[in-house]
């Protein structure tokens, strides 16, 4: 282990201005001075959360890091702590501050990045070696996105212990966000491209010394068949150790750990004709086979090349959420002052008030104090339609103002931003494996085996009946079958659906989602929040006691003041500004209404039966005329008798006669299923053409019908919007949530529809049912070629070119094909 250096005297020269980050390498913005003091010296950082970090480093005492990475070689530094020693650093609470989060007491999670990930042979090990970790409770790694969501135990392992596990099997593994991906993704093309180069190059030149054998037919004298023998063997070697390594180092690390991944039938093939070749060359007679292995090394990489091009174009969709905040935001202290200054967005504070000037990005959610204009939240709700925004109006970190200038009130900072809550959101869906690709994966790993054993096999075979042909036969076997495209087939296509659902305002948050949208036959619909707008009015006010409006007004609002229901909100706003009564003991009773007391006399808001129980008389009937008119009706009494009665209203969604006549077109059933009065639920069915509705629903009431649906054979899809939703979007095959409603519906949900229209939900369906189309039509495709290629390999119809060909192709074909699903749908 290297001695920790010596602390370096500061010069009396200034030192030359950095450009990059000391901490973390990116570029520094301008106009911005963040130095920390480390061993002596002032070194800049980019933003405020490097300075605290380093900052934090410097103060515990482990500056020795930075002296230990100062003094690796460039290539090194670009790394995180490579030893094990430096690891420690990632179980201090400020360095875990941007990626890991608390789960429970003493659970924690932490979002990864792997590097190092070839196939899904790698997914697989990792997942394995890391869950039989002590104190690991879960771990979870999306192969198109590389990225991992792990869970553990404080109290039983530490972060650090986990990376050193993760390091051991010969993969890296560092805190997720969206630069430091996009850096490992660069610097994967550019060794992928360095490689390839050197493979083709190396093949060019090969050919040009074997094509005059080919052509001699046995007329070349030995020593120049020799001198073209041994050129071949030089210019194959950089192909085979500095091209080929890869697949080489992860084949070892396979066979170390006792697994076999989709390397170790390439690495033998092209190991066993490399050997094979140079013994040849050294004996002087025998077959040599470097045209074969630089072929085949050659376009194994350009397709493997070309699927990461592909998959990382694919993912590039769900990164963008991870960059749509700037880093700087323009904030008036002084307010209204126009004077400003430029603070890092990580300083902004609740209640503080930002400029934003047309074509900058909204840095956090608000509400606009001051200007007008126009915010385009394509990347948010996928409408591309600008939204108008005026005084009063709420904006959305990550939108674009495109008017004029917006003074903003921050409301939400941070992980609290609704940019946050989707991204969050979309990494718990990217890190869940749905039950097709486990399938797949299970597939490959025995495909494996039983592909070693039919090459050995046919080896065998062959070197009984024709020696000569028996080690080509036995390359091709082990290379034209590698399992990639099988288990290629479905994730990069449920990754590349992600994206382009998100880009219609369909938010996929669970793995299992778009198989389940896919299929499902029947959709349940809630009514307010969903089918409507959720913003209930007051129409009428109906004087049942002797209390007058502004009395009877000041109870409800009293009753409802902790309610998010759209009813309560309607109440509270006819009620204004007045004070509210003071109620005790308030209890609400779910899908019902709300009871409490006021100077010792209980009282009851809610459904007029809900009332009618507290009252002791029927419902009167001015409120049943309300309700057979279709109107929502909410009754207030008291223990002295009824007060008032309540008739709202609340608009229909325009798009909701079109979307559910779509769904209808494509062969879905649909209900209504609503806490809402029978009547007010029938009229909105008639209106829709919606022939199975059911009204005055408590929320145990949708389960059971919801439930009744399901033992009829229905697969359903539940659309919903509240509180009183949630326990029925968990019991449906797939739930949908509306992007207003409350928390809990969209944490409890599958998809959450962003923009609120229903049309993208039709929308959604037919993206999701074309990529089960395309997931069958890749896994019938990669075992097609399997079970035809193999054969066809084992009776020696096949060369090693030939078979590196087609493997490459077949991984290229399924990736290619799951990109279609990028066009927009018509």
């Amino acid at each position: 282990m290297s001695q920790s250096l010596p602390p370096s005297t500061p010069s009396s020269a200034p030192p030359p201005p950095e450009h990059d980050c000391y901490h973390c390498g990116l570029p520094i913005p301008a106009d911005v001075d963040l130095p920390v003091d480390i061993d002596g010296e002032r070194h800049q950082m980019c933003c405020t959360g490097c300075q605290a970090v380093a900052q934090s480093i410097v103060s515990s005492g482990l500056i020795d890091y930075y002296r230990r990475r100062d003094a690796m070689p460039e290539q090194a530094r670009e790394a995180m702590p490579d030893e094990l020693k430096d690891l420690d650093l990632f179980d201090h609470p400020d360095f875990q501050q941007g990626f890991v989060k608390p789960i429970g007491e003493h659970e924690r999670e932490a979002a990864l990045i792997l590097e190092g990930i070839t196939c899904a042979a790698c997914i697989w090990l990792n997942e394995q070696h890391v869950a039989h970790q002590p104190g690991v409770t879960a771990v979870d790694i999306n192969y198109a996105t590389r990225r991992a969501r792990v869970r553990w135990d404080e109290r039983k392992i530490k972060l650090s212990d986990i990376l050193a596990a993760i390091q051991a099997i010969g993969y890296r593994a560092y805190p997720y966000d969206a630069a430091r991906s996009e850096q490992i993704s660069e610097r994967e093309r550019r060794s992928a491209l360095w490689r390839l180069f050197v493979a083709g190059f190396g093949m060019m030149q090969v050919m040009m010394y074997a094509f005059p054998a080919y052509i001699a037919d046995g007329d070349m004298t030995a020593d120049i068949e020799a001198m073209m023998r041994w050129a071949s063997l030089i210019l194959t070697a950089p192909v085979v150790l500095y091209s080929a390594a890869p697949f080489f180092s992860h084949a070892w690390r396979d066979v170390k750990l006792r697994r076999l991944g989709m390397d170790v039938p390439v690495a033998l093939g092209v190991g066993a004709a490399f050997v094979a070749s140079c013994w040849a060359t050294f004996i002087g007679h025998g077959e040599v086979y470097f045209d074969s292995v630089t072929m085949f090394v050659f376009f194994l990489l350009c397709g493997r090349y070309v699927e990461m091009l592909a998959r990382q174009r694919a993912v590039r969709g769900v990164e963008e959420l991870g960059k749509a905040l700037p880093a700087f935001a323009e904030r008036l202290a002084a307010w209204p002052a126009p004077d400003g200054e430029k603070v890092p967005v990580s300083q902004l504070q609740v209640g503080d008030v930002i400029r934003v000037k047309p074509g900058e990005t909204l840095p956090a959610d608000g509400i606009v104090a001051d200007g007008e204009s126009d915010a385009n939240e394509a990347l948010l709700t996928g409408e591309s339609r600008p939204v108008p925004k005026r005084p009063g109006s709420p904006v959305t970190g990550g939108s674009v103002n495109i008017g004029s200038p917006l003074c903003v009130r921050v409301t939400r900072t941070g992980e609290h931003t609704r940019l946050a809550a989707i991204r969050q959101l979309m990494e718990r869906a990217s890190a869940e494996k749905p039950r097709v690709v486990q399938q797949a994966d299970r597939i490959a790993a025995y495909f494996i085996v039983a592909l070693l054993v039919l090459a050995c096999i046919t080896a065998v075979w062959w070197w009984w009946h024709d020696p000569e042909r028996a080690l080509w036969v036995f390359v091709s076997v082990l290379v034209v079958s590698c399992p990639c495209a099988l288990s290629l087939a479905t994730p990069v296509a449920l990754t590349v659906a992600t994206d382009a659902l998100a880009r219609m305002g369909v938010l996929v948050t669970r793995g299992h989602a778009i198989e389940a949208l896919a299929r499902a036959d029947h959709f349940v619909f809630d009514k307010t929040g969903t089918l409507t707008y959720g913003e209930m009015r007051v129409e009428a006010v109906r004087l049942l006691g002797g209390a007058d409006e502004a009395d009877v007004l000041r109870l409800a609002a009293g009753l409802e003041q902790g309610s998010e229901h759209a009813i309560a909100a309607a109440l509270r706003q006819r009620a204004g500004d007045a004070p509210v009564a003071a109620f005790a003991g308030l209890a609400a009773t779910t899908g019902q209404g709300v009871a409490a007391t006021l100077d010792g006399v209980a009282y009851r808001i809610g459904r007029p039966a809900f009332v009618a129980a507290l009252v002791g008389t029927p419902e009167p009937e001015a409120l049943r005329a309300d309700e057979r008119s279709g109107r929502t009706v909410i009754a207030l009494g008291s223990s002295a008798g009824w007060l008032a009665g309540f008739a709202l209203t609340d608009g229909l969604r325009e798009d909701c006669p079109a979307a559910l006549a779509s769904l209808r077109a494509k062969g879905i059933d649909l209900s209504i299923f609503s806490g809402d009065t029978p009547a007010t639920v029938e009229e909105l069915a008639r209106r829709l053409d919606v022939s199975h509705a059911l009204g005055g629903m408590t929320p145990e009431g949708k389960h059971a019908a919801l439930s009744a649906l399901q033992k009829d054979g229905a697969l359903v899809a539940m659309v919903g919007d509240g509180v009183n939703d949630a326990p029925v979007l968990a019991q449906a095959q797939v739930s949908v949530a509306m992007g207003g409603g409350t928390d809990l519906a969209r944490n409890q949900a599958d998809i959450v529809l962003l923009s609120g229209r229903l049309a993208s939900l039709a929308d959604g369906l037919d993206l999701s049912r074309r990529a089960l189309t395309i997931i069958r039509q890749n896994l019938w495709w990669s075992f097609a070629y399997n079970f035809t290629a193999v054969p066809l390999a084992m009776f020696g119809l096949v060369t090693p070119w030939m078979a590196g060909i087609g493997m490459s192709a077949s991984s290229l074909l399924v990736v290619l094909n799951a990109l279609r699903l990028q066009r927009r749908l018509r």
